[in-house]
């Protein structure tokens, strides 16, 4: 039976996880999330907790860190996270040899979790059916290279429509949105990547 601690920077990627795992996982899988408040604060702690886990992690844990790209360029980012993974003595899935499992995932989401929600036209429109159709617009066939930021973007979107004029919590969304997604149907790049992952493990 595998275990997946999730390393994420806020609480709404744990409110997506805890729905969205059990879709793509078997029930035998079992995961926690633990937020580290932000991703500056994810980077700066996460030396101390992948030097926590090597000193007790047994062999059927993954430790998966998720960040959001955000403006940063994808394969440094990616490269810091190699980086802490090696010099906290753990193995990454980049860096483990054929026959050498990894413990240690990392996942980046380009640029922002709601590029996951773009990725999901469907789901979108079941939790929010005044969204007009936007998913054959050239701007958003491919989620992950929506301009202008996809929280800004899906914020304008549900607000013209008529939704949360006061501010999009991004909570409340994630746990509106989710429930509707299908995991295999989802047409952000970043997100499938992470999937796979996941899948990958029960081989």
């Amino acid at each position: 039976m595998i275990h997946i601690e999730f390393l994420l920077e806020e609480p709404s990627a744990e409110a997506v996880l805890q729905i969205l795992i059990p879709k793509i996982m078997p029930e035998s899988a079992t995961f926690a999330c633990h937020v580290l408040g932000g991703k500056k604060t994810l980077l700066k702690e996460l030396p101390t907790r992948l030097r926590g886990y090597n000193s007790w992690l047994p062999s059927n844990w993954r430790i998966i860190v998720l960040v959001d790209r955000d403006e940063e360029d994808c394969k440094r980012l990616k490269a810091r996270l190699e980086k802490l993974c090696q010099t906290a003595g753990l193995i990454s899935k980049t860096a483990a040899a054929t026959k050498q499992p990894a413990q240690v995932i990392n996942r980046i989401v380009v640029e922002e979790l709601e590029a996951w929600f773009f990725g999901d036209m469907r789901a979108l429109r079941k939790a929010y059916p005044r969204l007009p159709y936007i998913s054959k617009k050239a701007a958003f066939r491919n989620p992950d290279r929506i301009r202008g930021g996809t929280w800004e973007t899906l914020e304008r979107l549900l607000q013209k429509a008529g939704y949360y004029k006061g501010g999009l919590p991004k909570i409340e969304l994630a746990k509106t949105i989710t429930p509707y997604m299908e995991p295999a149907d989802n047409t952000s790049k970043s997100f499938q990547t992470f999937r796979q992952a996941l899948l990958e493990l029960m081989v």
